[in-house]
C-alpha cells in the first residue's frame, strides 16, 4: 500500500505494474504486449529491471522504450523466435478457465455461435512454442468460466493430455487482471491468487471468478510502484494516460 506522504497509485498504474513483473527474470527474450497496460508495462521493465527484453513494433522493427528504432527483426527470425519458447506474450482473453484455457474466437457453440470474436489467431501456436500471460482489464465471471467454450489459447490440463510435444515450451507464468494476479503454481495446475491489488479482497475475487480458485491462508497485495516508475508512467511511457482507459479507478 502506498505510504504516507507518497502520490498514490491508480488501479490501472498497480496493473501496469504486475503486468511488467510478468517479464521479471525472463532474459533476452522477445516482450510481445497486447493492450495498452501489457505495453506499458513492457516498456517500464525495459527502462528498469529487465533492460535486455526486446520490444517491437507489432511487426519487424526492435524498437526502444520511446519507439525509436533498434534493429529490424525478419520474419524468419521472429518465427525462429515463437517456435523457440524465446518470446513471452501478453495476450487478452474472452474467456479463460480454471487451467488456463483460453477463448477468443466464439461465445456459444462453435457451428453457431452466439457471438462472433476475434478467431483463434495465433493462440494456439503461442501457448505451445512459448510462455503466454494474460491481461484481462474486466475481471468477471462471464470471462472467467470453468469451461471455455472454445479452446483457443492451450491451458495446462490440455497440453499435458498433449504429451511432451505440447508441453516443452508451454508455461503460463502469470494472469493479471483489475483485480489481482494469479499464476497456476498448484498440484493440478488450477488458477491460483497470488496477490490483490489494492482496495479489492479476496471475497471480492472469488465472486467475480466463476470456478473455484486456490486462495492461500494470507494473500499479499501487489506490489507498490516506487516514485521512480510512477515517473516513468506518467511522464514518459504515458503521459496521454492510455492505462487509464483500459482501467477504472
Amino acid at each position: 500500500m502506498n505510504t504516507p506522504g507518497t502520490v498514490a497509485a491508480t488501479r490501472a498504474e498497480y496493473c501496469v505494474i504486475a503486468c511488467a513483473e510478468a517479464w521479471r527474470g525472463d532474459g533476452e527474450v522477445l516482450a510481445s504486449p497486447m493492450g495498452a497496460v501489457p505495453s506499458v508495462g513492457a516498456r517500464l521493465a525495459r527502462l528498469t529491471f529487465a533492460p535486455e527484453l526486446l520490444l517491437t513494433d507489432g511487426e519487424a522493427t526492435i524498437v526502444g522504450p520511446d519507439g525509436e528504432a533498434e534493429g529490424w527483426l525478419p520474419y524468419r527470425k521472429h518465427l525462429t523466435l515463437v517456435t523457440g519458447g524465446r518470446r513471452h506474450v501478453m495476450m487478452g482473453a474472452s474467456q479463460i478457465d480454471r487451467f488456463g484455457n483460453q477463448n477468443i474466437s466464439c461465445i456459444g457453440d462453435w457451428e453457431q455461435p452466439a457471438r462472433q470474436l476475434l478467431g483463434v489467431r495465433g493462440a494456439p501456436v503461442n501457448t505451445l512454442n512459448n510462455p503466454v500471460s494474460y491481461w484481462i482489464p474486466r475481471h468477471s465471471p462471464r470471462v472467467f468460466v470453468e469451461r471455455v467454450d472454445m479452446v483457443c489459447g492451450v491451458g495446462y490440463d490440455r497440453a499435458e493430455a498433449a504429451g511432451p510435444s505440447a508441453t516443452r515450451f508451454h508455461r503460463i507464468p502469470q494472469v493479471v487482471s483489475d483485480l489481482g494476479v494469479f499464476d497456476f503454481a498448484t498440484p493440478d495446475r488450477s488458477m491460483r491468487l497470488t496477490s490483490l491489488h489494492p482496495g479489492v479482497t479476496v471475497e471480492m475475487v472469488r465472486e467475480a471468478t466463476g470456478f473455484p480458485l486456490t486462495v492461500p491462508a494470507d494473500v499479499p497485495y501487489t506490489r507498490d510502484p516506487t516514485p521512480a516508475e510512477l515517473a516513468l508512467i506518467r511522464e514518459v511511457i504515458d503521459p496521454s494516460g492510455t492505462r487509464n482507459r483500459e482501467v477504472r479507478g
